[in-house]
């Protein structure tokens, strides 16, 4: 069984930041890909930045250049900072761990930035 536990969301202004993190636990050994998507009303889950096993490094078009992903070393933990927000970036982001075909989500911390 895997376990995700997020924290940092919040309400910011335009312009300001947030740092969202993950904690992984329990049969985590060997993951893939551990990241954070994000899904506003009526609308599909979309993926934000993710990070592989291997460290390597996967931004989304909005977020490049404003948000950065990274992983403590030696633990399952993962930190999207934000900086430079914006309403658009208002929703519910989830953290997600994946083995090969198979998906673990965190229930979701909600962003919301005011105008």
């Amino acid at each position: 069984q895997v376990h995700l536990v997020e924290s940092g969301g919040g309400l910011v202004q335009t312009g300001g930041s947030l740092r969202l993190s993950c904690a992984a636990s329990g049969n985590i050994f060997k993951f893939n890909v551990m990241g954070w998507y994000r899904q506003v009303p009526g609308k599909q889950r979309e993926m934000v930045a993710r990070i592989s096993n291997g460290g390597f490094r996967d931004l989304a078009s909005p977020a490049e250049g404003r948000f950065t992903i990274s992983r403590d070393a030696g633990v399952n933990t993962i930190h999207l900072q934000m900086n430079g927000l914006k309403p658009e970036d208002t929703a519910v982001y989830f953290c997600n761990i994946r083995f090969g075909d198979i998906d673990y989500w965190g229930q979701g911390t909600q962003v919301t930035v005011s105008s």
